[in-house]
């Protein structure tokens, strides 16, 4: 959300989509807050045409936590520029 060109500055709380028969498209994310707003802002896009229409679903953000994402040196050569390697 962006109100007079400031964005929420509360944590996203909720994806949101839309069910279209058997699909489902991802719109974004909300915090409880704004969550009406954006679910009005959403049917708005729908009647316009912008958004295929169907039920707005909110669906809570669940945290992820990992410990086995590692960097190794290798990898971090390889995504350097041909031109900084020296190839």
């Amino acid at each position: 959300m962006v109100k007079d060109g400031r964005q929420c500055p509360n944590p996203p709380q909720y994806t949101v989509s839309v069910a279209s028969g058997p699909d489902e498209y991802m719109v974004g994310v909300a915090c409880e807050t704004h969550r009406q707003t954006v679910s009005g802002r959403i049917r708005q896009l729908q009647e316009d045409g912008y958004v295929p229409s169907g039920s707005v679903r909110f669906a809570p953000l669940r945290p992820v936590g990992t410990d086995c994402i590692r960097a190794d040196p290798d990898d971090l050569v390889s995504i350097r520029p041909a031109a900084e390697r020296g190839d």
